[in-house]
C-alpha cells in the first residue's frame, strides 16, 4: 500500500468529528471468520444445498434440522476475538471521532471490542428468541445444543435474530444507520464487496466530504470513492493514530 494513501486517510480522520464506518465480512476475516464471496468463502464451498438456499427463510421453515446443522457448523464462531480493525474503531468512538459503526456482520465483535453505537443490519448470533413465547436465549444455548433448539418455557423453536434471505431488514436499524450516514463528515467503507442489497444502497445517503473504500479487491463503488485502498482492513487501521 502506498504511504501517501495512509497519510491521506490519517489526515481525513484527524480532521473529522462525525466518522461513520460501514463494514462487511472482510472486517472479521482477520479474526478467523470466513467471508462469503472470496475464493475460500462460504459461497464457494460444496454442500448438499447452496448456502444461499440453506440460510433462507423458506428453507428454515421447510427443513429446520438441516438449517441448524449448517448454522452451527458455518455461522457460529464463539472463539473468535476482535482484531485490530474492531479495536481501532472502538478507540475512535471513545475519542469522540466516530459516531457509529454500520455492519453487515452478525458476530458481535464490534461490541466485544468496545464499540457502543453499532447498527447490525443483518442481526446478531448473540440474540435468539422463541418463536412462540419470545423467550430470549444467548449464543451458548445455540452452540451447546444439537438438532432444532427448543424453548425451555414453551417448547417452541428458538430462532436466531439474524436476517435470512427472503426476510426484511429491521426498519429501526435501517433508519438509525441512514441517519448516521447522512450526518457523517467522513464515511469509511471496509471489508465489503458492496454487492448485497439493500445494505450496500445505504451509502447513497452520504453527503459528507470524503468517501473512503478499503477492501482487498475492487468494488462496484470504487469510482465514486475519494480514496481507494486495497489492503486487509485490520492491518491498515492498526497503523492509524487516534488523536482528539
Amino acid at each position: 500500500m502506498e504511504t501517501s494513501k495512509l497519510e491521506t486517510l490519517q489526515d481525513w480522520i484527524d480532521g473529522s468529528s462525525r466518522i461513520v464506518f460501514f463494514g462487511g465480512a472482510g472486517v472479521s476475516t482477520e479474526s478467523g471468520i470466513p467471508d462469503f464471496r472470496s475464493v475460500d468463502g462460504l459461497y464457494n464451498q460444496s454442500y448438499r444445498y447452496p448456502p444461499e438456499t440453506i440460510i433462507s427463510h423458506s428453507f428454515f421453515e421447510q427443513d429446520p434440522e438441516e438449517f441448524f446443522r449448517f448454522y452451527r457448523e458455518k455461522m457460529l464462531w464463539p472463539q473468535a476475538q476482535p482484531n485490530p480493525a474492531h479495536r481501532k474503531l472502538a478507540e475512535l468512538e471513545q475519542a469522540g471521532k466516530l459516531d457509529a459503526v454500520v455492519t453487515q456482520n452478525i458476530d458481535g465483535l464490534h461490541q466485544a471490542a468496545g464499540s457502543r453505537k453499532v447498527y447490525e443490519l443483518h442481526g446478531s448470533v448473540h440474540r435468539n428468541y422463541c418463536m412462540k413465547c419470545h423467550q430470549f436465549y444467548g449464543l451458548e444455548e445455540m452452540v451447546q445444543g444439537t438438532g432444532v433448539p427448543r424453548c425451555k418455557v414453551c417448547g417452541g423453536i428458538i430462532k436466531p435474530d439474524v436476517v435470512l434471505y427472503e426476510e426484511s431488514l429491521d426498519q429501526r436499524t435501517i433508519e438509525g444507520a441512514v441517519e448516521a450516514i447522512r450526518k457523517a463528515d467522513l464515511l469509511i467503507i471496509g471489508g465489503t464487496s458492496l454487492s448485497v442489497y439493500p445494505a450496500a444502497g445505504l451509502i447513497q445517503y452520504y453527503r459528507g466530504s470524503h468517501l473512503v473504500l478499503i477492501n482487498k479487491s475492487a468494488t462496484p463503488y470504487d469510482r465514486q470513492a475519494d480514496l481507494v485502498i486495497q489492503a486487509p482492513i485490520g492491518a491498515l487501521l492498526e497503523q492509524i493514530q487516534v488523536r482528539p
